[in-house]
């Protein structure tokens, strides 16, 4: 398993580069023009002068190797700097955001808690409702709870969020008022009555989120243990007087959980990265949010640097799916 882990490590190198070669260039060739929303009292003169400063006259691959440079060598340098209060990245330049004109991953990191708070929150109560639901609808296939499961999921995975989300701020916090329609990004849990309201604010968000998430990994879930309760080994178990509950819960739930954990691995970036509409509807201030902004205000390093970030992650949980196999099942072996 180790040699495994190092190989594909090895292997996440050149495909990053690939990846980060590929976005370079479709944001390069893609229309438009970060001087566009210059005013247009500016000379020409100062505009080229702008232009120059943001980098834009320099030839393309020398813009690419200075970007990689800048997120691979100085970001990690910054990040050593400020755990250890060292000076090993002061007087380096960064990645300098063409909108705001500061550090990219500064901004970053103050939007990504929004996000963890609400789509990591919403990522896990989903996985939390889904999976009993799942293992339940597959143990008690066409029952009255099995068919009401699979209505239930099936609307909440064909509804998207632009509108279960305004329908939910219409009926709980127009209608009924219970709950803030507006997440309040500025709102500091310090005590227990602050930790109140930032749990009511997050409901709206959380529910939106969650509910695709139950509705689709309680479906893999579903599929999954019905493969299983039918197979030869399920049978052996229960022959040789096994209670129920430990041939389901422990045989048949660990062969199922191969195919559900790769779901839940690859739907892990998505915490980090947002979930832009739901961001945008509830005003949450987090990557979601950030990464609409920077695309139309045509802010290339922040859309380069935040895509990247996205593709290291589901490279990385890949890997952490691979690695999960094999602990699931002990015939997956990659040494």
């Amino acid at each position: 398993m180790l040699t495994f882990t190092i190989r594909r490590l090895v292997l996440a190198v050149p495909t990053l580069l690939f990846i980060s070669l590929a976005i370079f260039l479709l944001l390069e060739l893609a229309p438009g023009d970060p001087m566009a929303q210059v005013p247009l009292t500016v000379p020409p003169e100062v505009k080229e002068k702008m232009r120059e400063a943001l980098g834009l006259g320099q030839p393309m691959h020398v813009r690419y190797v200075k970007w990689l440079v800048q997120f691979f060598w100085v970001e990690p340098q910054v990040l050593f700097d400020h755990l250890f209060n060292t000076t090993f990245a002061e007087g380096k330049l960064r990645v300098i955001s063409w909108q705001t004109r500061s550090p990219v991953m500064d901004i970053v990191v103050q939007r990504m808690p929004q996000t963890i708070w609400v789509v990591g929150t919403a990522y896990i109560v989903g996985i939390l409702i889904a999976l009993p639901i799942g293992i339940y609808s597959a143990y008690r296939q066409y029952s009255v709870f099995d068919q009401a499961g699979t209505f239930i999921t099936m609307i909440g995975f064909s509804i998207p969020p632009f509108f279960t989300g305004p329908l939910l701020i219409v009926i709980f916090a127009v209608q009924l008022g219970w709950l803030p329609s507006v997440y309040n990004t500025l709102h500091v849990v310090d005590d227990w009555d602050s930790f109140r309201v930032q749990l009511r604010q997050m409901i709206l968000p959380v529910m939106v989120l969650a509910m695709q998430t139950t509705a689709q990994i309680s479906r893999y879930m579903r599929a999954a243990m019905l493969d299983n309760l039918n197979q030869d080994y399920v049978r052996t178990a229960r022959a040789k007087g096994l209670s129920e509950a430990v041939v389901v819960m422990v045989h048949v739930l660990r062969n199922s959980m191969i195919p559900v954990v790769t779901v839940i691995a690859l739907g892990m970036p998505a915490i980090f990265g947002g979930a832009i509409i739901t961001e945008v509807i509830f005003k949450v201030n987090g990557i979601g949010q950030l990464l609409i902004t920077a695309l139309f205000a045509n802010d290339l390093p922040m859309v380069q640097t935040l895509t990247f970030i996205f593709a290291i992650l589901i490279v990385f949980f890949n890997l952490i799916a691979d690695v999960l196999y094999g602990l699931l099942d002990p015939r997956i072996r990659y040494d």
